[in-house]
């Protein structure tokens, strides 16, 4: 049994690092076919590909009864996300951030993680106690809404990125292609990883928070972290900045938006700690913003939120709250 789950684990990573691939390859062609700007691509086409394994599985985990797994792996993935993958991208080549992104994505990413803390532990009905409700569900999804009604304005006035080399054109057929089929393989081989991950983590007994948080948190986070380095390796930096930015505001507006909007969740103020980690990282990246060298993450700065998260890990498996 332990050789199989190791097996499907090296499937699910082949999966998605060829699903990384052709999305990027087909994201990068749809922007240049209709001159809109990668980085709004990656806030929203590509934002929503890679975070359809979180969905699924909150999604799953919710109607299960179990949103100790449907929270932790929402605001698990937004941490992983922000410290570990927008960290390994920028120890991998510094990330040159567009100013709209400092000023609208940046700081919606940050407002969400605060809605998300304010509807969590003061409910507007009374006799709710600790949970997420249908009507802050239906207030996360409005205000998701708005953020991809803001990106979509702002896409009329935005081009490819000035000083680019000219890529290969792809025909609209295969870039749609490319598209699907990547999106398939990332949310095929997320699904893999993360059974697998699941059936080895209960073998050593840890809980569900952790395994949300932790585990399963990284395997659904794996299509960010490789459509994020295959955007850097392709000299796509804004892919790869919408795509992270993009997914931590799906994850908490959109996955728990619906969530909790199919079924009130159950909220343990336990996950507070995990939230204020996330608005902690997001203002971090701002600040790192406007030092250094202005509008671009270095690699120093990318290696403290490398490290933040591994010591934020070690904790947590220590405490298996």
């Amino acid at each position: 049994m332990l050789i199989i789950n190791i097996a499907l684990m090296v499937l699910g990573m082949l999966l998605l690092v060829k699903g990384g691939d052709l999305l990027v390859d087909g994201a990068s062609s749809l922007a240049r076919r209709f001159n809109v700007s990668e980085l709004a691509i990656g806030l929203t086409i590509v934002a929503f590909g890679t975070s359809a394994p979180e969905l699924v599985v909150s999604l799953s985990a919710t109607l299960g009864s179990n949103p100790e797994i449907a929270l932790g792996n929402a605001i698990g993935s937004s941490n992983v996300n922000l410290f570990v993958i927008l960290g390994i991208t920028g120890i991998l080549a510094p990330v040159a951030v567009q100013r709209n992104t400092i000023r609208f994505e940046i700081p919606f990413s940050l407002f969400a993680a605060v809605l998300l803390l304010a509807l969590a532990n003061f409910s507007f009905l009374p006799g709710n106690g600790s949970r997420i409700t249908r009507i802050e569900g239906v207030i996360l999804l409005l205000f998701f809404g708005l953020f991809i009604f803001f990106v979509f304005r702002g896409m009329k006035n935005s081009g490819t990125s000035a000083g680019k080399q000219p890529a290969k054109t792809i025909s609209t057929a295969k870039t749609v292609f490319f598209i699907v089929l990547g999106l398939v393989f990332l949310a095929a081989g997320g699904e893999v990883v993360v059974r697998s991950a699941v059936v080895l983590a209960e073998a050593l007994h840890i809980s569900k928070k952790v395994i949300g948080l932790t585990i399963i948190a990284v395997g659904t986070s794996l299509p960010e972290l490789v459509t994020s380095i295959t955007a850097i390796v392709k000299k796509s930096e804004d892919l790869a900045l919408g795509n992270i930015i993009g997914s931590n505001i799906f994850n908490i507006l959109l996955i728990l938006g619906v969530c909790s909007t199919v079924r009130p969740m159950e909220y343990s103020p336990v996950f507070n700690r995990d939230i204020c980690l996330l608005i902690l990282g997001t203002a971090l990246l701002l600040v790192a913003m406007v030092t250094g060298k202005k509008r671009k993450l270095d690699r120093w700065e990318a290696a403290i939120l490398v490290l933040i998260y591994i010591g934020y890990a070690i904790y947590m498996v220590m405490r298996n709250e």
